[in-house]
């Protein structure tokens, strides 16, 4: 069940940089190793309910409605444009800046978690990542596939906090310029902008 091939599977995908990952970066850099983790923390337990909808076959029916695969995209879009927005307004929940501000842990984390509960594509996913890795054993599907979920989540959360990590690490050397400091925070706004856009095409 648990084998090199579905660990390195796994390691290849969360190591993508995806909407989790620039969050996880932005956090870092704007506020610092503690709010990465919070962000880390949270985009992690946004893919729980994902792996609950794939584990109890609830994935199929939001792929086969494509009315609620529709409502559960433009909800995820319309989000994604939001944090675009907080990236780009002064004083935006991810703005980065030279002063290092700070924000609840769980407001991070609820934000974090919304951007992987709000995409659709996800449940989808796992209902094609997990099985081939099965037994194949009917009776103890559920299982394996939670199981299998959970080392998932597991590898997501550390990746995650390493990315954050380094994020904080860099921020010292980066932003040293008010120039340097608008262009980024453009640039995270243009990429949740294209993560959103890329969500608005996606089909059931």
């Amino acid at each position: 069940m648990i084998t090199l091939h579905f660990l390195i599977t796994a390691f290849v995908v969360v190591l993508a940089p995806g909407t989790g990952v620039i969050y996880t970066l932005a956090l870092g850099l704007g506020q610092g190793w503690r709010a990465a983790i919070w962000a880390a923390l949270g985009c992690t337990i946004g893919i729980l309910p994902h792996l609950a909808a794939a584990a109890l076959g609830l994935a199929a029916v939001l792929h086969s409605s494509a009315l609620l695969f529709q409502i559960v995209k433009a909800a995820g879009v319309a989000y994604l444009l939001y944090l675009a927005w907080q990236a780009l307004r002064s004083g935006g929940a991810l703005a980065v800046t030279s002063k290092r501000t700070s924000q609840p842990g769980w407001k991070i984390a609820w934000r974090g978690a919304l951007i992987n509960i709000l995409n659709p594509k996800l449940s989808v996913f796992f209902l094609a990542l997990l099985p081939p890795f099965l037994s194949g054993n009917p009776a103890s599907a559920t299982l394996e596939m939670s199981v299998l979920g959970l080392v998932f989540m597991v590898m997501t959360f550390a990746i995650f906090v390493l990315y954050g990590l380094f994020a904080a690490q860099a921020r010292s050397y980066l932003l040293t310029s008010e120039r340097v400091l608008k262009w980024m925070n453009r640039g995270f706004a243009a990429v949740f902008a294209g993560l959103a856009a890329r969500l608005a095409l996606e089909r059931a």
